[in-house]
């Protein structure tokens, strides 16, 4: 384990790379108190990292820290608002000896309640009842069950774990999907191996993406993983967009191998706005707000300030990221 903290007479810099929005200043209160905070934008993160020795990255979607990468002299410790890392996992910093914190644990429960809600729409198909009551036709019809139905879930992290166990309260049969296969989980039973992944979709009703985006997991879902679901079978993506390979979802939705997809992240993102999977229907999309409840952005300040106590403190932080696996492994 690494020895964090700094001499706690210095005032150390911590640069903070927001988009639009600040992170509220009363929640950064505990850490402006004990160091030079510097705000920024992507265009000025390099003027912000020269002698910084801790980066709060709040853009969690910024794909700008390779590119201000030089400028970090003195940077120990890198903290995520955000559960995903994948944007910081470049080669330079994967090399380096700075530590990446992440956001684990906030965003699991609203995000199994989104997944929930998604698999509640297709079976009840609550967009057909919108679309009937805009037109005022009164039109009974019968719907689905979800109890007893098979969903496989693929990612054992602790958000697929949150989706586990609120599925399996609603009398859902959970299976799970992760690098190493095994009989004996508390929230999936079974977990399947990743390479015996295709016999696994052949027999899910649903199959739910909860994976982090990593090199062995880019690009996973293609036609040929497509093929292996059972036919007419539902996808919720809420993972990262590029686990699938969006053209070969899009043939699989049109040929029917694929019966509905709720997607609230695709790739690329932000979807075009001429994109086909827009208009193709049994098709849901979200723009990537699957885990974003009211008061969110102070829960990841919160976050932050927390572990910056015990980076202060020299204590051991929360939520450290294995930058070879790309993501916090699990205890």
């Amino acid at each position: 384990m690494r020895s964090y903290g700094v001499n706690v007479e210095a005032n150390p810099v911590v640069a903070v790379l927001h988009a639009e929005a600040l992170p509220d200043p009363a929640r950064m209160a505990p850490v402006a108190e004990h160091a030079t905070v510097r705000y920024t934008r992507r265009d000025g993160l390099p003027d912000a990292l020269d002698g910084a020795e801790v980066l709060f990255v709040y853009d969690f979607r910024t794909d700008a820290l390779p590119h201000a990468w030089h400028a970090a002299n003195r940077l120990d410790w890198i903290h995520a608002a955000s559960a995903g890392v994948d944007p910081l996992m470049f080669p330079e910093l994967r090399d380096s000896d700075v530590t990446v914190t992440n956001s684990r644990g906030i965003f699991d429960a609203p995000i199994a309640e989104y997944v929930l809600a998604q698999i509640l729409s297709f079976a009840k198909d609550i967009p057909e009842s919108l679309r009937l009551q805009r037109d005022h036709v009164w039109k009974h019809r019968d719907s689905e069950r979800i109890a007893g139905r098979s969903v496989l879930v693929v990612g054992t992290g602790p958000i697929g774990r949150a989706i586990a166990r609120l599925l399996t309260a609603v009398g859902m049969k959970v299976s799970g999907s992760g690098r190493r296969g095994r009989d004996d989980d508390p929230d999936f039973g079974t977990v399947t191996a990743t390479e015996d992944l295709p016999a696994a979709l052949a027999v899910a009703d649903f199959v739910v993406l909860a994976a982090p985006l990593t090199d062995s997991t880019h690009g996973l879902f293609d036609a040929e993983m497509f093929a292996a679901m059972r036919p007419g079978a539902r996808l919720v993506n809420v993972g990262r967009g590029e686990l699938v390979r969006t053209d070969d979802l899009v043939d699989a939705l049109r040929s029917g191998a694929v019966g509905g997809a709720a997607l609230d992240v695709v790739d690329p993102e932000p979807l075009p706005p001429d994109h086909p999977l827009w208009d193709l229907p049994g098709v849901v999309i979200t723009p990537h707000n699957s885990g974003d409840f009211f008061g969110w952005q102070d829960t990841l300040v919160d976050a932050f300030a927390e572990n910056f106590r015990r980076w202060r403190a020299g204590s051991p932080l929360e939520n450290v990221v294995d930058k070879r696996l790309g993501y916090v492994p699990s205890s």
